[in-house]
């Protein structure tokens, strides 16, 4: 073997470890998720082996799925705008933070050490009937009895923030320290407000940043299933949770297996409408 060609199979063979792990624990399963698509589950509760498009028939025209699948673009839009509105001014705290940076970050990260389970149940604690708010109001009489805050689309979107804002911060922060400070500062000299530095400036050298945080947000925000199964009402419910009811609840693995690729077949068109106008290299940019 010559010399070229023993260079030309060394990427290869480093990226093995890592090639073969994605192919086992990513694409194999997703093949069995395709073959199940096409299954039908019978009367007597027995998958039917075969290629049948029921479920998929049945996926697409039922405005029952179409209608929540849209709900759930709504919820994980709205919740990516407020995680940018409240997560920049953060990241950007903590990038010009001098002395404190390090404890800063360190606080940030303190959500990812507690169970996100455990994180969205603790709101039950605080808007419930008897929780912290309702409390605080009955003590102090402002209210007469306790306010229903829970199980609505509001707290939905309450929970994904609160689970989600650690990414959208970490992914600005991330861009934030990448802008060469004396930039601002050259901004400034040629008079230049620090207000305007930071719009002239700043503010589109970190939009790599905040757009690939968005992403993340909104494609973690648009999978989750586990805020909306806790925190909302019967008409709250997100796409995920058609999934987990169809293979958990009614043991319909083919119409589930359906439902799950027909939501990663919106979000994966969303990525690549992404990749059309932004582009990955703008993304890896943001983060790197």
């Amino acid at each position: 073997m010559t010399v070229e060609a023993r260079e030309a199979r060394q990427p290869w063979i480093l990226l093995s470890p890592a090639l073969t792990a994605v192919a086992l624990l990513l694409l194999v399963p997703l093949a069995f998720i395709v073959v199940y698509s096409f299954w039908l589950r019978t009367s007597t509760g027995a998958d039917q082996v075969g290629f049948f498009l029921d479920n998929w028939q049945e996926a697409l025209s039922d405005r029952f799925y179409r209608d929540i699948l849209l709900n759930t673009l709504k919820i994980a839009a709205i919740t990516t705008i407020v995680c940018a509105l409240m997560g920049y001014p953060a990241a950007y705290v903590v990038a010009r933070s001098k002395g404190n940076k390090a404890l800063l970050l360190l606080l940030l990260m303190l959500p990812f050490w507690i169970s996100y389970i455990i994180r969205t149940m603790s709101w039950i604690n605080i808007l419930g009937v008897s929780g912290a708010i309702n409390s605080a109001l009955l003590a102090l009489g402002l209210i007469g009895e306790p306010i229903q805050m829970l199980y609505n689309e509001t707290t939905v979107i309450l929970g994904l923030v609160h689970f989600l804002l650690p990414f959208m911060v970490l992914n600005v922060f991330v861009s934030l320290e990448g802008i060469d400070r004396t930039l601002e500062d050259a901004a400034c000299s040629l008079g230049a407000t620090r207000w305007e530095s930071f719009i002239r400036v700043t503010l589109p050298l970190s939009l790599p940043g905040l757009a690939a945080g968005g992403l993340l947000c909104f494609v973690l925000g648009a999978g989750t299933y586990i805020t909306p199964l806790v925190l909302g009402g019967p008409t709250d419910a997100m796409f995920a949770n058609l999934v987990f009811e169809a293979i958990i609840t009614q043991l319909d693995w083919p119409l589930g297996s359906a439902l799950s690729l027909m939501l990663l077949g919106v979000l994966g068109a969303l990525v690549a409408v992404y990749n059309h106008f932004l582009g990955m290299a703008q993304l890896m940019k943001g983060l790197g």
